[in-house]
């Protein structure tokens, strides 16, 4: 069963951590792919292997008079939160209700409203001391259920299914390490996203500014006029950035800055900060606000007190899919089948199904039946999770060539 498979995959702590050097960045990564390579050999999928850098490839064989479709998951939790003995609960008939996690932690509707549209469903939460990892182990559940599923209905047709169960998607890395050779396919789909009837074509333009700052350390008694205390300075750099573009302070196609790390002494700190936006000029613009700021600091200070550095991490889909609209359309068809209520939603984040699509392989994100990822409040629902699975067999049965 689909639920008992993610029961079975959270117990594996995957978590990726961005300031590992090396890759996978964890090593239970390796564990949980060992396990899922032993999986699809007894499934009895072709080409099934783990490579050097922990992809896990295979085939299922199918129809040639259909299209050959990839599917793709992550198998890293997010470090935001621990993933490190998950104990995850099992909530049957949810009464809509505020849920205790545990003797002090609550999800509350208040703070969490949307919990009002899975009254009477199942609900699998964390203990409150955990993530639970459906993001993205729910998309590793919904894809092993679609192949064993067809594995035990030879009836259902089907073109050849590309599986790849892939590393530190949620450190940017995904596809570092790539094997496109070995993902042969017309187009795929990431299985990583949230509601089952939402498709995810959009996503966010990222880039991330690392930030050192140079203090000058004095004993305090003799400090005027010669002491630049770092963590001070942080403070400013921070108080100069626009105080709204934050993720709590925006949603839809609105960008932001989020500082995700701020550390250090006296005499040296460190700041990181992830930046985002849809639109490549709104984000060029963010760009040019902090590299602004840090050369105000600098002249204040009357050196380099600032070193900013800038990078890219990954682009936005969208404009792939103009002209090449067939991946999209055919869930689109599907959704329609099955009567659900289709929504075509901008990703306030990134997906491998980015870096897929810009290097070739076209590559939209379904929905996995999860919710509130990255942190202790996390959810999953089954019935959201077995909708999903159906949406994906059903767009396998309709891919004719």
């Amino acid at each position: 069963m689909l639920i008992d498979k993610l029961l079975d995959y959270v117990k594996y702590d995957t978590t990726s951590f961005e300031e590992s050097e090396t890759f996978p960045s964890s090593k239970g990564q390796w564990k949980l792919a060992q396990h899922l390579l032993d999986e699809l050999n007894r499934l009895g999928l072709e080409d099934t292997v783990l490579d050097e850098h922990c992809y896990v490839y295979g085939t299922l064989p199918g129809d040639p008079e259909y299209l050959t479709i990839g599917l793709n998951a992550h198998m890293d939790t997010s470090q935001q939160a621990s993933g490190t003995d998950v104990n995850p609960r099992v909530i049957e008939n949810y009464d809509g209700n505020d849920i205790q996690l545990n003797d002090s932690l609550y999800t509350t509707v208040e703070r969490f409203p949307d919990l009002k549209d899975y009254v009477g469903k199942t609900l699998v939460v964390t203990d409150g001391t955990t993530l639970l990892g459906a993001d993205d182990k729910a998309g590793i559940a919904c894809i092993m259920e679609v192949l064993e599923t067809l594995v035990s209905h030879p009836e259902i047709r089907h073109g050849k299914i590309r599986v790849c169960f892939s590393p530190d998607e949620e450190i940017g890395r995904g596809t570092l390490h790539f094997d496109y050779d070995r993902f042969k396919c017309d187009f795929a789909y990431t299985i990583d996203g949230d509601r089952p009837n939402r498709i995810e074509y959009e996503n966010f333009n990222a880039a991330s500014a690392d930030i050192k700052v140079n203090g000058i350390s004095v004993h305090p008694g003799s400090a005027k006029n010669k002491m630049v205390n770092a963590l001070q300075v942080a403070h400013e750099f921070h108080a100069m950035m626009d105080p709204d573009a934050v993720p709590e302070k925006t949603e839809g196609y609105e960008g932001f800055n989020m500082l995700m790390i701020v550390e250090g002494e006296v005499a040296t700190a460190r700041m990181h900060y992830i930046l985002r936006n849809h639109d490549m000029d709104l984000l060029n613009r963010q760009k040019a606000d902090m590299e602004a700021i840090a050369a105000k600091l600098n002249e204040k200070y009357g050196y380099q007190v600032i070193k900013l550095r800038i990078e890219d991490s990954y682009r936005n889909m969208k404009e792939k899919f103009i002209g090449h609209e067939e991946p999209i359309l055919l869930v689109k068809k599907a959704m329609e089948e099955l009567d659900m209520n289709y929504e075509a939603v901008a990703i306030r984040g990134g997906t491998d199904g980015a870096s897929l699509t810009w290097n070739g392989v076209l590559c939209p994100n379904l929905g996995t039946g999860g919710g509130n990822f990255h942190g202790v409040h996390e959810f999953w629902c089954k019935e959201d999770g077995e909708k999903a699975v159906e949406l994906v067999l059903k767009v396998l049965s309709l891919a004719k060539r």
